[in-house]
């Protein structure tokens, strides 16, 4: 029976596929590749995602297979691990591709409702303990069916959750661009009338007087509960910590992409809040938080943008979160943020955030790619956020890309005109330190910096530096590194003595190794701001 079954599962597929592929393929001089079809819907797919065991699936395939805890058994006999999660974009780049070498439109994702009743057909026809069905135990809670499937970053997230089966399933956001109206209200109560919270622990008075608020069908009471929560946790750290639940959590990833901006605003500020206690800071990354947080930044409103800001600043600060918040694509919006944002507070947040970002290697080529150096180095000659601004390109020049890409924007001349123009102000004090930091790390064992310095007239300034009764004594010594580098000191600039002077001037820097890996806690800066 189960072989039958799955012959009658995959010819039923694609049948549908060459029905459901036909209208739009008139143009096509041969067949769909086979590779490109979803194996569960048959359809082409516009979100192709690779599971744990290595298969290609339509994102919402997969999320409907999760939600209803059934995993199918493929043609071959296999029965695919739908725990984690990864975008296949090189499928997708190549699916777009071929479709736009065949003069067909770009796939839509398939209907929930449809991939639900087909998944269910399936389903029915199984006899339960033929292993077909995920255990129980490993069923993830249900997502509402109108919920937001077709997010770009949304299940990059199950690569990085743990196992536990107590982790709530994905966003049930409402898209930002919907094109027909939904409900808020009665989506956020359908979204969790059918969810299992049995297993987790009973709730706190604060939390149920919260839960009840934002459970309602009004939204009036929406705004009030996350007004509440925003000033419970404003400044109460224990209060933080008991209302971070999976249930408050779970709430807040759909209220925080509402159409009504009171309540995305307040949803923003209580996730800023609840993200200030270090041991929050893990699990609202792995609930799924970033990609919600990024279409914030890029869409929302400005006061909402600006909390978005300052919780992305404050997750980066933890260090297992650097990574998965640069993967999920966090880095190009902070960088328009930074540029371009009217408020100067969302400014100075979005440079703190990148500067954590960019404290592990993967992060600098990704701010590098994304034309960060030359943005950069425009802000310094503009006089913005001077001290900030270098502090990041300390950086982004600790990795080859980085320094290439500084070294041929003229990175050297303008750290030294910048070093000229600083007076004695405190603020100046630490961009004048920071931008000697940057030279310093650009003139680890590289000839080209030598000449760049000279034409720059480095020298003279750096020379004032170590000769003057102000200034700390590690800004000096920084500086007697550099004029060491430049004037030779015994360094012949090969690959052995480039290791060793690597090491020698970084811990001089103060830019060590340690501060690179362990999420800059030296000199670095931790969020702290509630709202």
């Amino acid at each position: 029976m189960g072989d039958t079954g799955r012959h009658k599962w995959f010819s039923f597929h694609h049948h549908r596929s060459a029905s459901a592929t036909s209208m739009p393929q008139h143009n096509s001089p041969g067949e769909t590749p086979t590779e490109f079809l979803c194996p569960i819907t048959g359809f082409l797919m516009s979100d192709p995602v690779v599971v744990a065991s290595g298969q290609t699936f339509e994102r919402i395939s997969v999320q409907v297979c999760r939600n209803l805890g059934f995993a199918p058994k493929l043609h071959d006999g296999t029965q695919p691990d739908l725990s984690t999660v990864i975008p296949n974009l090189a499928m997708k780049s190549t699916i777009l591709s071929w479709c736009d070498r065949n003069k067909m439109e770009h796939p839509r994702p398939p209907d929930y409702a449809y991939v639900e009743g087909v998944v269910r057909t399936r389903m029915d026809s199984i006899p339960p303990g033929t292993g077909h069905r995920i255990a129980k135990s490993e069923i993830l809670p249900p997502v509402a069916e109108n919920s937001n499937s077709n997010s770009d970053y949304e299940s990059v997230m199950g690569a990085i959750r743990s196992r536990s089966r107590t982790s709530i399933s994905s966003s049930t956001s409402l898209p930002l661009h919907q094109t027909r109206p939904v409900n808020h209200s009665t989506r956020i109560q359908n979204s969790f009338s059918t969810s299992d919270y049995s297993s987790f622990p009973p709730m706190s008075p604060e939390e149920e007087e919260i839960y009840n608020k934002l459970t309602s069908v009004d939204t009036i009471d929406h705004e009030q509960g996350l007004i509440q929560l925003r000033k419970t946790t404003r400044s109460n750290e224990s209060m933080r910590i008991s209302l971070c639940t999976d249930r408050i959590l779970s709430l807040l990833r759909s209220l925080i992409v509402s159409r009504y901006n009171i309540v995305q605003t307040n949803a923003a500020a209580s996730i800023v809040n609840l993200s200030l206690e270090k041991p929050n800071k893990l699990k609202i990354v792995r609930s799924g938080f970033v990609p919600l947080l990024i279409d914030v930044l890029k869409s929302g409103s400005t006061e909402a943008q600006e909390h978005v800001i300052g919780a992305l600043f404050s997750l980066a600060v933890e260090e297992e979160n650097k990574m998965v918040i640069g993967v999920l694509g966090a880095v190009e919006p902070l960088l328009h943020a930074l540029r371009s944002s009217e408020s100067e507070r969302a400014r100075q947040d979005a440079a703190l955030a990148l500067y954590h970002l960019s404290l592990i290697p993967n992060n600098r080529i990704r701010l590098v790619k994304a034309g960060a150096v030359p943005m950069l180095l425009s802000m310094i000659r503009s006089g913005e956020s001077a001290s900030r601004i270098v502090l990041l390109l300390c950086n982004l020049a600790a990795c080859s890309e980085g320094k290439g890409a500084m070294l041929d924007g003229n990175a050297v001349s303008i750290l030294v005109g910048k070093l000229r123009e600083s007076g004695g102000g405190e603020s100046d004090a630490a961009a004048r330190e920071n931008c000697v930091g940057a030279l310093l790390t650009l003139s680890i064992g590289n000839m080209r910096f030598r000449g760049l310095a000279s034409e720059a007239g480095a020298e003279e300034i750096l020379m004032e530096i170590v000769e003057s009764e102000s200034g700390s004594g590690r800004l000096k010594e920084k500086a007697a590194k550099i004029l060491q580098a430049l004037r030779g000191g015994g360094n012949d600039f090969g690959e052995g003595a480039e290791a060793r002077e690597w090491n020698r001037m970084l811990e001089a820097s103060g830019l060590s190794r340690s501060q690179f890996q362990q999420g800059g806690q030296k000199g670095g800066f931790a969020y702290s701001s509630q709202f």
